[in-house]
């Protein structure tokens, strides 16, 4: 699971940093300057590196990174409600939001 939702990290996150269109179109539409994009990126690789070293050697950095995961998330929600984007740009950083939340549990519980 925690794989999983790493990957799903390292494509939004590859997405941001090389800019592509797709990504950017969402960028534009939220009024998000180019460097925090690129910086919320680089942060998504980042945890998603601290997931798979995590879940692999140091479930509490697992943990950290999904819980840190959860915080970004509730941001990204926040930027698509300011910009009035609530259906459907809201809802991939929710299920994610929730995802990860569930991911720091299942860590906590079976493998910390």
């Amino acid at each position: 699971f925690t794989l999983l939702l790493a990957l799903v990290f390292v494509l939004a996150g590859m997405a941001r940093v090389q800019g592509l269109s797709a990504s950017d179109v969402v960028r534009v539409r939220l009024g998000l300057p180019l460097l925090l994009w690129r910086f919320v990126g680089v942060v998504e690789l980042t945890g998603a590196l601290g997931l798979v070293v995590g879940v692999i050697a140091v479930p509490e950095l697992a943990v950290a990174a999904a819980v840190g995961f959860v915080l970004l998330m509730v941001g990204a929600v926040a930027v698509h409600l300011r910009a009035g984007d609530l259906r459907p740009g809201a809802v991939p950083p929710t299920v994610l939001g929730l995802l990860s939340g569930l991911d720091a549990w299942l860590v906590q519980a079976f493998v910390g």
